[in-house]
């Protein structure tokens, strides 16, 4: 390695901020704090986290990385740049915007246009709360997945603080009741409505469901966000469900 590249190498090592750390956390939740006002530094901070999380399990250079229900492509972007070979596949052509990544493919990740095996990384961040179907969403990224390659996912659960989205935190007091006062207080329309395009999911449920499954193992099972312990705290039956606040799993397909 020559000494430009070495000190390119370290110089981007630097920039990253330690996961999980009380720093990283508050840079994130304050970017979340304005992310109506300010999407593009909220999402392009969110997924250059993301891809450093992922990047930690091996160099995305080269590697192939579906981007499933990534949105405006902000992920697919990032890893691009880290010198993977990053599609977005989106269902919803409103949320993928005026200038998607070149190679978009409008879809749905229920059943992918891929043949089995050829991702070296399927990702998907903060999607698994908008579809009924959880299961078979995963069954789909594994399928898409070759064998040792890894499955990314985070959800944001019902109990946790956010698991309303905009309507948050009076999701607690009922899901109807917490978006009509949201729609009383902002005067426009509510994005999300329970039922429709989000739904209440668990974090033990999903645990015991990738758990019984004889194609993934767990490689991690944590919250994205949670500044110490955040292995410790999704262990805990009940407390996981409100302290979690955002499930990360990494899987990896098994043989």
């Amino acid at each position: 390695m020559s000494s430009a590249t070495g000190a390119a190498a370290k110089g981007s090592s630097a920039r990253r901020t330690k996961d999980p750390s009380v720093r990283r956390s508050l840079a994130l939740f304050r970017a979340f704090l304005r992310e109506q006002q300010d999407p593009e530094h909220c999402y392009t901070l969110l997924a250059r986290d993301a891809a450093d999380q992922v990047e930690a399990y091996g160099p995305l250079k080269g590697r192939t990385v579906l981007d499933i229900g990534g949105g405006g492509g902000y992920f697919t972007e990032e890893f691009r740049r880290r010198g993977a070979h990053s599609y977005l596949f989106e269902p919803d052509a409103g949320e993928i915007g005026k200038q998607p990544p070149k190679g978009t493919v409008l879809a749905d990740g229920y059943l992918l246009p891929l043949a089995d095996g050829v991702a070296d990384v399927a990702f998907s961040s903060n999607v698994l709360e908008h579809v009924d179907d959880p299961g078979t969403f995963l069954s789909e990224m594994v399928r898409v997945t070759r064998p040792g390659g890894l499955i990314y996912v985070s959800f944001t659960n019902w109990y946790s603080p956010w698991g309303g989205h905009e309507w948050a935190p009076w999701h607690y007091l009922g899901a109807e009741r917490a978006r009509r006062r949201y729609e009383r207080r902002a005067a426009r329309p509510a994005k999300h409505t329970l039922g429709e395009n989000l739904y209440a999911i668990h974090i033990g449920t999903t645990l015991r469901q990738v758990r019984a499954r004889d194609d993934v193992e767990i490689v991690s099972a944590r919250s994205r966000y949670w500044p110490f312990l955040a292995g410790a705290v999704t262990r805990v039956p009940g407390l996981r469900e409100f302290a979690t606040w955002n499930l990360l799993l990494i899987l990896r397909r098994c043989p």
